[in-house]
C-alpha cells in the first residue's frame, strides 16, 4: 500500500489549502483513514481521521471548525480541506491508513501505512 500526499504549500494566514491522498495499491473502502502533521522540533500530532465510509470523522480541537476530512472510495482518495488557516497550523502534513479500525485513532500507532508528507506553510 503506498499512500501520496499532496496540495501543501505556502498561504497567508486566514488562506485555505486542499490536501489530497492518493492510495495505490489497495483499496481503502474497508480502512479508517487521518491526517497528522508535524512541525519543527515537535512530535507527529493526531489532525484528523474519517471512518471507511465517511460517516463518522473526528478532528483535534485545534482544527475543529476549520478543517474538514473527506473521502472519495471510488478515487481511493482522502482529503483534508484546511480553511482560516494560522500560522501554527505550519507542518509537515501526513495522511495514514489504519486497515483495522482501531480505536485509538488519535494515536499515530493505530496506522500502518504513511504518506511521505506535504509541507504546509503559513505566514502571518
Amino acid at each position: 500500500v503506498q499512500l501520496q500526499a499532496c496540495g501543501g504549500g505556502l498561504v497567508q494566514a486566514g488562506g485555505s489549502l486542499r490536501l489530497s491522498c492518493v492510495v495505490s495499491g489497495r483499496t481503502i473502502t474497508s480502512y479508517g483513514m487521518g491526517w497528522f502533521r508535524q512541525a519543527p522540533g515537535r512530535e507527529r500530532e493526531f489532525v484528523a481521521r474519517i471512518s471507511w465510509s465517511g460517516s463518522v470523522t473526528g478532528y483535534a480541537d485545534s482544527v475543529k471548525g476549520r478543517f474538514t476530512i473527506s473521502r472519495d472510495n471510488a478515487k481511493n482518495t482522502v482529503y483534508l480541506q484546511m480553511n482560516s488557516l494560522k500560522p501554527e497550523d505550519t507542518a509537515v502534513y501526513y495522511c495514514a491508513a489504519d486497515p483495522f479500525l482501531r480505536h485509538t485513532y488519535t494515536s499515530s500507532r493505530a496506522y500502518d501505512y504513511w504518506g511521505q508528507g506535504t509541507l504546509v506553510t503559513v505566514s502571518s
